[in-house]
């Protein structure tokens, strides 16, 4: 029992080999008195109190995703009955009720164990900005522990629990992550409600998860998320099963002008390796300028979202401002220096930034990057409290004002053996689409888990399919992955499932006309043609009207049927459409044709 990992997997096979809930939850406490630090929770809740709890539970149900998964969170989020700090004694309040997403999670069957640590008011990337005892760093006490979610990554590193929650909205979600050798899961902006949470700027802000696999990670933001209609900011984001990577992927990375590590070798050469591991893997990689990037970053604490932290502290800061960490005073105050003219300019500047990143972001499928460019001490940080938190969020602080979710993915060990890990960012509402690449990385770069020394397990099959709110779609031509319109399909929420191919009843043509290029999937009226490569994908069946009213005559969408016998709707093309037309089907395959034509050819605009 000792021995038994945290992870989701390990827990619910031994539930079902008959391990009851509140041997856990007694494993649980005997963890917490054996790491013995005293600054990972603010509130531990009484074990008999969980006992109860557990036992509450019944038998076990699998139909109930967490069932008896024991979990943490922050203590700038609800629990019923419990104090909320956000980090500052003079700030306490007794919640009323769990916050939205707390609620949610217990429905489905996780078990509360406390109230961990944080830089106060979440402002901060290190996690020694706390009046109480900071956490120590389960990897290496030397090293800080990241924030501002410090103790929420702190307990899941030492395996103390399977996951917990913090809140992100520089970086606190992820920083931590990298420095505890975990996951860090930073959702959608309004993918989890922020109901019951002490904000740090409220339009940035999200809950995130650690946890110490993505699936795991992955499996509690698909109990979590769901739209509230009491957030003013909570959106409808999706939160579909894990499916397959698509083949042909382009990552952005930073350019060797503007990646930045400040002098850590050791980080660079892990990156480098990782990269390796994506190419091999079969991705383009993509050298992009960060600089725009690095320039929305600055917003976040040199421009007009500084005030809006002071919103939730401006009662402190003018009555009792001896209360707040100094630290904290000293970023917030800058507050005071600003006026809602400074306000509106910094509205305006982010906007001409995130225009100048569209052109990247729409060249590449996602962004890879460091997690943090380097590793702080503790001692670091007495001798200077702002420069190095503020390195940490490098690559983290421009994400949120940029609308993009982000995974933080542990990775094989740097060559210095302390943990590795890098970022996967993507537009919104992609964040299945990162989970299930994020699972991919982590399987081709083997670590342990966390600091406990458990070895990472293997993913779960995935299983392709359109669920009951999805449409399958066969995709032969630009649409697929890595061509010009297979934005078409991702912006729509569409996700991959696997490659396929048509049965031999089809021939295959380049349209004629243009330039761009089209092709034409035509079934041959004797039965007579070729297998033909395709792409399916499972496209929202809300999104299905808008993505038919795109596709020109004399293409269509009709049913194709595949070389193993099923059939899926996909683009057909009317027979009419092949006069004139080069029959390509001996080539079986578009991307094979469209390589054929040279670089300097453009690539369809449509199927």
């Amino acid at each position: 029992m000792f021995d038994l990992p945290f992870t989701l997997t390990s827990l619910h096979t031994a539930y079902r080999d008959g391990l009851p809930a509140s041997d856990v939850v007694e494993e649980v406490y005997r963890r917490i008195e054996e790491v013995s630090d005293p600054g990972i929770f603010i509130h531990l809740i009484d074990k008999a109190e969980l006992l109860e709890e557990s036992a509450a539970l019944g038998s076990f149900d699998p139909a109930r995703p967490l069932w008896g998964i024991p979990f943490v969170i922050k203590d700038n989020i609800d629990a019923a009955g419990k104090p909320t700090t956000a980090g500052c004694p003079a700030y306490q309040f007794l919640a009323e009720t769990d916050a939205f997403v707390v609620a949610k999670l217990k429905a489905a069957g996780a078990l509360l164990i406390g109230k961990t640590n944080l830089d106060q008011f979440a402002t901060g990337l290190v996690g020694v900005r706390s009046p109480y005892q900071p956490p120590k760093n389960a990897v290496d006490p030397a090293m800080v522990p990241g924030g501002s979610s410090s103790g929420s990554a702190v307990a899941v590193g030492h395996g103390i629990v399977s996951f917990s929650l913090g809140t992100d909205t520089a970086g606190s979600g992820r920083v931590p992550a990298a420095l505890n050798n975990i996951v860090g899961l930073k959702p959608t902006l309004g993918a989890l409600s922020a109901s019951g949470v002490v904000p740090a700027c409220r339009s940035l802000d999200t809950i995130s998860i650690f946890a110490l696999t993505v699936e795991d990670a992955y499996a509690a933001y698909q109990a979590a998320a769901g739209f509230d209609a009491a957030d003013a900011y909570s959106r409808a984001i999706a939160a579909p099963p894990l499916s397959a990577v698509p083949p042909k992927l382009r990552i952005g990375i930073p350019d060797a002008a503007s990646i930045e590590f400040f002098g850590d070798e050791a980080q660079a050469q892990s990156f480098a390796a990782t990269i390796a591991l994506l190419k091999d893997d079969g991705a383009d990689i993509i050298e992009v300028d960060f600089t725009p990037f690095y320039d929305v970053a600055l917003m976040l604490y040199e421009g007009a979202w500084v005030a809006e932290r002071h919103t939730v502290l401006e009662d402190l800061m003018r009555n009792t401002p001896e209360v707040v960490h100094p630290v904290t005073r000293q970023v917030v105050g800058a507050a005071l220096k600003l006026s809602a003219t400074d306000a509106f300019r910094g509205i305006y500047r982010l906007k001409e930034l995130a225009r100048k990143t569209e052109p990247v972001m729409q060249s590449v499928d996602l962004l890879c990057v460091p997690t943090m460019p380097t590793f702080y001490s503790v001692a670091d940080l007495d001798a200077d409290p702002i420069g190095p938190n503020s390195r940490n969020g490098t690559y983290t602080n421009f994400v949120n004002l940029l609308d993009m979710c982000g995974l933080a993915v542990p990775v094989a060990p740097r060559s210095d053996g302390r943990p590795a890990n890098v970022t996967l960012l993507a537009a919104a509402g992609r964040d299945g689409f990162l989970a299930a690449l994020g699972s991919r990385l982590e399987q081709a770069a083997p670590h342990t888990l966390g600091a406990t020394g458990w070895a990472l397990p293997k993913s779960t099959d995935l299983v392709p399919g359109a669920t009951a709110g999805e449409l399958a779609l066969a995709v032969c031509g630009a649409h697929m992955s890595g061509m010009a319109l297979n934005h078409e399909l991702t912006s729509r929420g569409a996700r991959f499932l696997e490659t396929a191919a048509t049965s031999e009843a089809y021939s295959f043509y380049a349209l004629a006309g243009g330039p761009p290029k089209r092709p034409g999937l035509v079934r041959s009226k004797d039965g007579s043609g070729g297998e033909i490569d395709l792409e399916i994908w499972a496209l929202p069946l809300s999104q299905v009207g808008s993505f038919l009213a795109s596709i020109p005559g004399p293409l269509g969408l009709g049913t194709v049927e595949l070389a193993d016998g099923r059939s899926v709707q996909g683009f057909i093309c009317e027979a009419a459409g092949t006069d004139g037309a080069e029959n390509i089907t001996h080539l079986k395959s578009w991307r094979t044709y469209i390589g054929t034509l040279g670089q300097k050819q453009p690539v369809a605009a449509a199927e």
